[in-house]
């Protein structure tokens, strides 16, 4: 039995860059790609530091298994996430 419980929101971005490249198994480099071409734009704490959200970790889920399994590179991951927005 946990100790204490914490709900944290979806939205709150508390994960820092390191964990989340363990949790989606995507390097560091390219979490920071992702970023610069706006598919995953995690929120910055200071100038430097990127904050992921739960939300965001779905999202880059997705886009590990469209690079991985579909083999879609990163111009066509914006083109899929943009029509499934619209629907």
């Amino acid at each position: 039995m946990p100790l204490f419980d914490i709900s944290i929101s979806q939205d709150e971005p508390v994960y820092v860059i390191s964990v989340v490249s363990k949790l989606v198994d995507m390097p560091v480099w390219t979490l920071r790609q992702l970023d610069k071409a706006g598919i995953v734009c995690p929120k910055r704490a200071g100038k430097k530091s990127r904050l992921y959200s739960l939300r965001d970790i779905r999202r880059l889920e997705y886009v590990h298994y469209l690079m991985q399994e579909k083999r879609v590179n990163v111009r066509g991951i914006k083109i899929i996430l943009e029509i499934e927005k619209e629907k």
